[in-house]
């Protein structure tokens, strides 16, 4: 069963696992149900994982302080100190070593957490998603863009990424290509940027190092 799903997704899993555990058995009195997290693993060129670049995490909590900070300090410490430990022990030591003291941290990046699960997210932003993109000929995140304002990067990182997709390819970089972008709410700059030229490449540049010189050129 090792490898059957993306490291980045078994880590997610793991950490929301343990942290329903913690909430449950009341380690963590305050967690509420509502929590998401996001991977960022640097891989090297045969996709072997040789860093964890950055770890968000946001979780709904009873507002068990009024000075908001305060709040997301508490939160923060445990998160870090409390449950991470316990999600790294969960693992074999060749992954254990990806877990470093450089690791980028966002817990709740938007501020305080109170209201979630469906009083906070039901709608019916979300249909027809792919045929509302690009009909299923690029990959997809999953994201709407119907129903959603232009601030929200499901609706302009894409619009983003097929600005500089195009425009590498109208320079001559690559006959095709697939530009990946990956965001942490209430973070303004992209986690990840990916680029995929499917072999078309026309520079003595990797992917990897065509999607480094990406982010010092575009505003994204």
């Amino acid at each position: 069963t090792e490898n059957a799903i993306p490291l980045t997704l078994e880590i997610s899993n793991q950490i929301l696992k343990e942290l329903s555990f913690m909430r449950k058995e009341k380690i963590l009195d305050y967690l509420r149900p509502d929590s998401k997290s996001q991977i960022t693993i640097e891989y090297d060129e045969d996709d072997n994982p040789i860093n964890i670049d950055t770890i968000v995490i946001s979780t709904q909590h009873d507002e068990f302080d009024k000075d908001e900070n305060k709040m997301l300090s508490v939160i923060k410490d445990d998160i870090i100190n409390k449950l991470m430990p316990r999600v790294i022990n969960k693992f074999p030591d060749r992954i254990k070593k990806l877990f470093n003291e450089k690791i980028k941290y966002f817990i709740n990046p938007t501020g305080k957490f109170v209201i979630g699960g469906p009083h906070g997210d039901t709608g019916l932003t979300g249909r027809k998603i792919i045929i509302d993109t690009y009909g299923g000929r690029g990959a997809h995140g999953g994201g709407a863009f119907s129903g959603k304002d232009p601030s929200k990067v499901d609706r302009s990182a894409a619009y983003a990424a097929r600005h500089i997709a195009k425009n590498l390819v109208a320079a001559g970089i690559a006959k095709e290509i697939l530009v990946q972008v990956s965001y942490a709410i209430g973070i303004s700059n992209p986690t990840s940027i990916n680029i995929n030229s499917f072999g078309t490449s026309k520079i003595n540049l990797s992917d990897q190092q065509i999607g480094l010189k990406l982010a010092s050129i575009f505003d994204m």
